[in-house]
């Protein structure tokens, strides 16, 4: 996968300045995103292991990327320009995975999508450090803001606190991470690499893992959502990475709030739980701050823009 002097540069396609087509494909993706997780619960809870579900999920994800970009790009889509930058990138995604799959294992899936919604605060962070981006005061206290709807929804002083919920913490800091990492990446990988890699690091490093006491889906329903995990985490990731070419981190991260419906439907249908009050409440306070930071964020290129 390593790239040298004598391989020639695949042409990738540049980063473009189109929010309305990188809002509409990362909405799309964080579709399947939900369906992730409604499939790993459902697995869950039939009693699978979770790093065999991880396993399932990454492995099924390079199974579709390979038939879908090799005959395509050929042998040079494995090549990468950043190959340690991608590694991260991969481990931070495995890292998440690993951790929202242990939280859904305990949690209801409308808590830990709530806490995920906290993703736009925390990318905000990451994305000084990581991206170069400047924060402004108002932008600062909207984070402290969103952190205040993340402890509405775990309560650490109350009797509903569940330990797992210090998974669903360590998901939002590793989702945010691979959020950050692949708008960095954006411009330098092809789509075809990066979900190669993604997909094809997790699934070689989780194979000597998750074999042991392997135990296979029983039911019908189990079935369906072990083979179809992988390809709504290819789909989803591949359009998350296309969205991230067209808008920035911050921009395209408040679409996450489609879940608040989402994330209830499935959980209804799928699994008769309703989401708690404190749940809602969370949920409107993470929401409102994480659109204020689009909102700043959206003001601040346009200025930029406009004095250019």
């Amino acid at each position: 996968m390593l790239t040298g002097p004598f391989r020639p540069a695949r042409p990738v396609p540049p980063r473009e300045d189109r929010l309305l087509a990188g809002a509409g494909i990362m909405a799309a993706a964080v579709l399947c995103f939900t369906a992730i997780d409604t499939s790993a619960k459902w697995m869950s809870l039939a009693g699978l292991p979770v790093l065999q579900i991880v396993f399932a999920r990454y492995f099924g994800h390079f199974l579709v990327a390979t038939a879908v970009f090799l005959p395509r790009e050929g042998r040079e889509a494995f090549v990468s320009r950043r190959p340690w930058l991608q590694a991260a990138r991969s481990a931070a995604l495995v890292g998440a995975t690993f951790l929202n799959f242990s939280a859904l294992r305990h949690l209801p899936i409308t808590v830990t999508t709530a806490i995920m919604f906290a993703q736009p605060v925390v990318i905000t962070l990451l994305s000084i450090p990581v991206l170069g981006e400047r924060v402004g005061l108002r932008r600062f206290l909207a984070v402290l803001v969103g952190f205040s709807g993340v402890l509405v929804i775990t309560r650490p002083w109350g009797a509903s606190w569940q330990p797992a919920m210090l998974f669903s913490l360590g998901a939002l800091l590793s989702a945010s991470t691979y959020f950050v990492l692949t708008r960095k990446l954006a411009g330098l990988e092809s789509n075809a690499t990066s979900q190669l890699w993604s997909s094809g690091l997790a699934s070689l490093v989780l194979f000597p893992l998750a074999i042991g006491g392997w135990s296979w889906p029983t039911a019908p329903a189990d079935w369906f959502a072990f083979l179809a995990i992988g390809l709504f985490g290819a789909t989803g990731h591949s359009l998350a990475v296309i969205a991230h070419r067209f808008a920035d981190a911050s921009m395209l991260a408040p679409l996450i709030y489609t879940q608040i419906v989402l994330a209830p439907l499935a959980g209804i249908v799928f699994f008769a739980t309703w989401p708690t009050i404190w749940t809602l409440a969370g949920s409107a306070i993470i929401a409102a701050s994480g659109l204020y930071i689009a909102q700043r964020e959206g003001g601040r290129r346009r200025a930029a823009a406009r004095s250019a």
